[in-house]
């Protein structure tokens, strides 16, 4: 028997015994899944919710708070006729130095920690989420879980790369000092359909 074989086998000989796994089922019932509890958390890490019944509600708002010229980019094609542009599909994301503003569109909410999950099919790019001054997110109001145990039951496979994003882009970590827009945007609305 060779040097190899010998520790092979004697790392099989000294295997754990197979326990079974925990039971989960006690995490499907913990957490309110509620709009109002979404809000609260989202708020209290640093972002916004913003109840709208319309795309044309979204446009409203948007363009109170971004007036001409900041740079507006979206991958809702409800939105593209107001907030039109072509270089969503860029070779380098240093073209999105001038963005003040991304409106994509997030596959579901979740209630425990204000995050939004949203997939590389709805950024456009993967990182314009990230790169651009302001974030805004949109989802329905019904697709808002509980925990991340129900979050991570509901994301499915056939993409390439998807992000839970919870807030702004913050940390604390220079004198415990929190600042707000450190390395990403410096806020992130999250808009949620009533309808």
């Amino acid at each position: 028997m060779s040097s190899r074989d010998s520790i092979l086998a004697t790392v099989k000989k000294n295997q754990p015994e197979n326990n079974p796994l925990p039971d989960l089922g006690q995490f499907a019932s913990v957490g309110e899944v509620s709009l109002q509890k979404y809000t609260e958390v989202l708020t209290a890490i640093g972002g916004q919710v913003k109840q709208v019944n319309s795309y044309e509600e979204i446009e409203a708002a948007v363009a109170a708070e971004y007036p001409a010229p900041a740079k507006i980019v979206t991958t809702v094609p409800e939105l593209k006729t107001l907030f039109a542009e072509d270089k969503l599909r860029v070779g380098s994301p240093l073209e999105f130095h001038d963005v003040a503003l991304a409106i994509v569109r997030g596959n579901f909410g979740v209630a425990e920690n204000g995050a939004v999950w949203v997939t590389e099919d709805t950024m456009g790019h993967r990182a314009l989420p990230f790169i651009c001054e302001n974030l805004a997110v949109i989802i329905n109001a019904n697709d808002i879980v509980a925990t991340m145990h129900k979050a991570y039951g509901r994301i499915e496979s056939g993409y390439g790369y998807g992000a839970f994003i919870a807030g702004p882009s913050k940390t604390a970590d220079i004198e415990q000092s929190l600042v707000i827009g450190a390395h990403g945007p410096k806020s992130m609305t999250v808009f949620v359909l009533m309808s």
